[in-house]
């Protein structure tokens, strides 16, 4: 964009800051079942490894950890242990004489779980610079993600501002800005939506067919994704014999570099295409993989351009809520349940809670996915559409095209010292 920019160095995480992070992370979720006598947080958890010798010192120092500081108090010695660790770092001082240097007028993180950012932010805050962080998924705050403290926390919306005053009764209220994700905001932009014709060339796509949106999830969330999007395939086919005239545009998840879908994908060139999405990988953990403007721009005509979304779970209901356009949620285990492919653990967990009645059309076995998505083309699913963007609404501040604006507005108040 043309604006100078300062790098820090890049560094690695050291294997203590990583065994104090995984051991908060355990000891919050501890902390959320005694609150709320939920056991559903036992499902945010990973299983420890011992598959080396390294792993298994960390897993051991680990569970010690949790031993030691398992109890709200403890959990604060733990928090204030991590910073104590952090200070001496190399990283800390180089962070600590940069913005010393520079003077910016705020230290902001754009996601709440990276570790590596917890150094400069209290390098800033050690300098009365003020510091802010953005919650980065609507999934986020019953995990126990949150591993830096900041002096403001930018949400999505007033019922993120509830769970982070719930989950962190440390934070104080007039420390939350409710902005709203600028995540949506690309579905407004209608001038980006190219005619249909030329989109469909240029992605090799079939004019005469209407088509439907397969998004895929991670391998960890959904290990049998290709199942499903085998299932969608077939209850296409017996579509089109019907004459419907159906074709299915797989959009994998951005993060996804596995090669499962590749024999689905060969065999089935006929019904789906895949359009890949235009990310870039800046680093090597998932989280520095990063969208493009121009990938905003393809999500956006794939949307335009399809009748409807079916998935696992996924936020992009909120997506297809924006147009107008309903979503299908997998709801059914495709093959024998194991831990990781349960649907019934995927829609248990605390996001899902938020959901009204009705918001999505269920697909609870692979042999009512034609009739279903039939009754979708159908225009007869008005009222899901209507109850996906009461969720829509309830997740995300509205109007959604104004997160950007909402986030400039309270960093120059916070600049302006306005907010503090």
């Amino acid at each position: 964009m043309g604006y100078e920019e300062i790098r820090l160095k890049q560094n690695r995480l050291s294997l203590f800051l990583e065994v104090l992070k995984n051991a908060r992370k355990e000891i919050e979720l501890n902390c959320n079942i005694r609150k709320s006598k939920d056991t559903v947080y036992d499902s945010y958890r990973f299983p420890f490894s011992y598959a080396s010798f390294k792993s298994i010192i960390k897993s051991y120092i680990i569970h010690f950890l949790i031993q030691l500081f398992d109890s709200e108090k403890g959990l604060k010695k733990l928090r204030n242990l991590i910073k104590k660790t952090e200070r001496k770092t190399n990283f800390y001082s180089e962070s600590y004489t940069l913005l010393k240097m520079q003077k910016p007028a705020l230290v902001f993180c754009t996601n709440q779980r990276i570790s590596l950012a917890i150094a400069p932010l209290l390098a800033a805050q050690d300098l009365k610079i003020p510091t802010g962080t953005f919650i980065f998924s609507w999934d986020n705050l019953p995990k126990g993600t949150m591993v830096v403290e900041t002096d403001f926390y930018f949400v999505w919306s007033s019922h993120m501002k509830k769970e982070l005053l719930y989950y962190y009764p440390y934070i104080n209220e007039n420390q939350i800005i409710v902005t709203g994700t600028p995540q949506f905001e690309n579905h407004f932009q209608k001038d980006n939506i190219i005619d249909k014709e030329i989109f469909f060339k240029q992605n090799g796509l079939d004019s005469s067919k209407k088509y439907i949106c397969y998004s895929g999830d991670d391998i960890t969330t959904s290990p049998y994704d290709p199942n499903y999007l085998l299932d969608v395939i077939k209850a296409v086919r017996v579509l089109n014999k019907k004459g419907i005239q159906l074709g299915v545009i797989f959009r994998r998840c951005p993060v996804d570099f596995s090669d499962r879908f590749d024999s689905i994908l060969e065999e089935n060139k006929d019904i789906v295409t895949a359009i890949i999405p235009n990310w870039v990988k800046v680093g090597e953990e998932w989280n520095t993989i990063l969208p493009t403007k121009d990938d905003f721009i393809l999500q956006l005509n794939i949307i335009a351009h399809t009748e409807l979304v079916v998935n696992l779970g996924s936020s992009m209901v909120f997506d297809y809520a924006a147009h107008k356009k309903p979503c299908a949620y997998m709801n059914y285990n495709p093959v024998t349940s194991d831990s990781l492919s349960a649907v019934d653990k995927i829609y248990n967990y605390i996001h899902f809670r938020s959901m009204p009645d009705d918001a999505v059309v269920w697909l609870n076995s692979p042999y009512e996915i034609a009739d279903k998505i039939e009754l979708m083309l159908g225009d007869k699913c008005e009222n899901v559409v209507e109850k996906a963007q009461e969720w829509f609404e309830k997740i995300n501040q509205h109007p959604a095209e104004e997160a950007s604006e909402r986030i400039w507005e309270a960093i120059d108040k916070i600049c302006r010292k306005e907010i503090c």
